[in-house]
């Protein structure tokens, strides 16, 4: 049973649902390829933070993880924000299991969240790149020292200097994704299994052991 938990119009291009003990965040905004504002960064972090479920899970709609930011309101500031490290944070101390499932591309500043998830499963045909080279962007603080934790500094430096593109095949070879599945959502339910059926609070105790 899928319970949808978020209302009000200041969030409805995110939505944040209750299955089964999992909490999923889902980019909403499907015809601007779940590009992102400032209100739904906002809304991101705030619904990670509340979050009390033992696993989340970070998803899109439509055939796009997500665009990156806005491009619009990026060229008028969001591009330099303090909510894209807040929200990566958010993710990154949830204490229990984070998945990032990739029901397409993701691009840009999107990445952070997905850097700062526990796992990574994408579905065939997405590409992966953060062009904020081209676009004269610096990327928040944390982004460059998860991608190269997971990639190595040299791959991290043909995405973020060099606007390298990258298949999800080619992601999952290099680590930057854990599996390679049809359906992402599918796939991230079957990951947070084990979580949900452990006794409780025994997720994080066990993330707990792992470096930050």
């Amino acid at each position: 049973m899928c319970e949808t938990i978020t209302k009000g119009a200041r969030m409805a291009a995110v939505r944040v649902e209750r299955e089964s003990g999992l909490t999923w965040i889902v980019l909403d905004r499907p015809r601007k390829a779940n590009s992102l504002t400032a209100e739904m960064l906002e809304s991101v972090r705030d619904n990670v933070r509340a979050a009390t479920t033992p696993a989340l899970a970070i998803t899109g709609t439509g055939r796009v993880f997500s665009g990156g930011a806005d491009l619009p309101a990026a060229r008028a500031g969001l591009a330099a924000s303090p909510l894209w490290e807040e929200v990566s944070s958010a993710v990154a101390n949830f204490p229990g299991l984070t998945v990032a499932a990739l029901n397409g591309s993701c691009a840009g500043g999107a990445l952070g969240m997905v850097l700062a998830c526990d796992c990574r499963v994408a579905v065939p045909g997405a590409t992966f790149f953060y062009p904020v080279m081209k676009h004269g962007f610096l990327p928040p603080p944390s982004d460059p020292v998860r991608l190269s934790a997971l990639i190595n500094a040299g791959r991290a430096k043909m995405m973020l200097m060099c606007g390298a593109k990258v298949s999800t095949e080619e992601a999952c070879a290099w680590g930057l994704v854990d599996r390679v599945v049809e359906d992402a959502r599918a796939a991230a339910t079957a990951l947070a299994a084990d979580v949900l059926a452990g006794p409780e609070g025994h997720g994080a105790t066990l993330k707990a052991l792992f470096p930050r």
